[in-house]
């Protein structure tokens, strides 16, 4: 055990996302989401054995015994860290995930500050999306204690496992942990309805009866904050009312479109200008308009509806935040220089299109003090091409050269 405390310890200065351990094979850890190799660091079939069972009460050995393995948190010289053991062709092996040290906030995640918006609702459904290891959890624990610290509530959360443990501050808050607290998601959503909640937190909504119940709850009146694996808003909402039975999907759109209140995919992208991982999001709040493409399985045209009204009360999807990541000022000449022959002096100047260049066109373009004296040069510079005016239309064009009345 002591061997793993301290590799604990030095992963937690080294900022290892995550470590992976395995009988026979080099220590394999994720430093900004990159896989890397340490082959100073070994563990034998028996090592590991032996670490399971100082890891692991009776429960949590019966369940490994049972499932073949088993998920659990705990805290290692101050450091909080979510462990999962499972069984593999080397024999057991474990996959560790270091979590913060202390509660992050929405403003220590990079996160937007309109995600603050949601803590402020009285009820309805707050879905939280993402792949794995995109910070989900991390994410609804930023909101979690910025409701601690900012109002007065009633907080209950069903977690597997619980990873971040709270303090009641402003709030009352209350954790309770899959199979140590609960037998199943089904049977904590039935209690938790008992137990005077204001806002509830589901840590991930998998099976379609604990879906049902999460909608039910937010439909008599609490708020509940939840997560699911997902790539985008739209995927997120479709899996939702797809794990449904066809029979009863029309009723769980309708139920979606009167509870669903924001929905914020999340995917973490390493950042080579800051050294870390930034979140990208899209955050999708509802309003008649989303509801009606929910009410009529219309998910494909979520996208485009963020896209349009992004600046008025959703953020853009994230494809669209990777394909232009960074601000474009207008003060700045958006052509490479190297379009442009004579530097900054003159603007880049566009070829005339083949379909309007005249076969004989030799004349040369006049000097520019002929410019500046003749007052013909108010007129638009004679190039190889045809001269449109602004009132003009494609079908002038085709008239003119019908009767050869178009000139140059």
């Amino acid at each position: 055990m002591e061997k793993f405390t301290n590799l604990i310890d030095v992963a937690v200065r080294s900022q290892f996302s995550d470590i992976h351990i395995a009988s026979g094979h080099p220590l394999v850890f994720r430093q900004n989401g990159k896989i890397q190799f340490d082959n100073r660091l070994t563990w034998t079939a028996r090592e590991v054995d032996h670490l399971v069972e100082k890891m692991l009460n009776d429960y949590r050995l019966a369940v490994l015994r049972v499932r073949h393995s088993v998920d659990f948190a705990l805290s290692v010289k101050n450091h909080r860290i979510r462990v999962n053991v499972f069984n593999t062709s080397r024999g057991l092996s474990l996959a560790v995930r270091l979590l913060s040290g202390k509660i992050p906030g929405i403003d220590d995640l990079n996160l937007h500050p309109s995600i603050k918006d949601f803590t402020q609702l009285k009820s309805g459904l707050i879905l939280i999306c993402g792949p794995t290891g995109s910070g989900k959890t991390t994410s609804i624990a930023g909101l979690v204690k910025h409701i601690n610290q900012t109002m007065t509530a009633h907080v209950i959360t069903l977690e597997d496992p619980i990873e971040y443990r709270f303090r009641s501050d402003q709030s009352f808050v209350e954790q309770r942990e899959l199979g140590a607290h609960f037998p199943s998601y089904e049977r904590g959503l039935l209690d938790v309805l008992r137990e005077d909640p204001d806002i509830i937190v589901v840590g991930e909504l998998r099976e379609t009866e604990a879906m049902r119940l999460t909608l039910d709850a937010a439909e008599s009146g609490h708020l509940i904050i939840a997560s699911m694996h997902a790539a985008d808003v739209s995927e997120c909402l479709y899996r939702f009312c797809n794990s449904f039975p066809l029979e009863v999907q029309s009723l769980t759109r309708f139920q979606l479109s009167t509870t669903l209140k924001a929905v914020m995919a999340q995917h973490l992208q390493y950042s080579p200008k800051h050294g870390f991982r930034i979140p990208l999001l899209s955050i999708l709040r509802t309003n008649s308009a989303v509801a009606g493409l929910i009410r009529d399985n219309k998910f494909f045209q979520l996208e485009t509806v963020m896209q349009m009204n992004f600046s008025a009360w959703s953020l853009a999807p994230v494809s669209a935040s990777e394909d232009a990541p960074y601000y474009e000022s207008p003060l700045v000449n958006p052509e490479p220089l190297a379009l442009c022959p004579d530097g900054l002096t003159k603007p880049v100047q566009r070829p005339p299109s083949p379909a309007r260049k005249r076969p004989d066109a030799s004349s040369a373009a006049p000097s520019d003090k002929q410019k500046e004296s003749d007052p013909k040069t108010l007129e638009p510079e004679k190039k190889g091409y045809y001269y449109i005016e602004d009132s003009g239309s494609l079908q002038d064009v085709i008239d003119g050269l019908k009767n050869g009345n178009l000139t140059d």
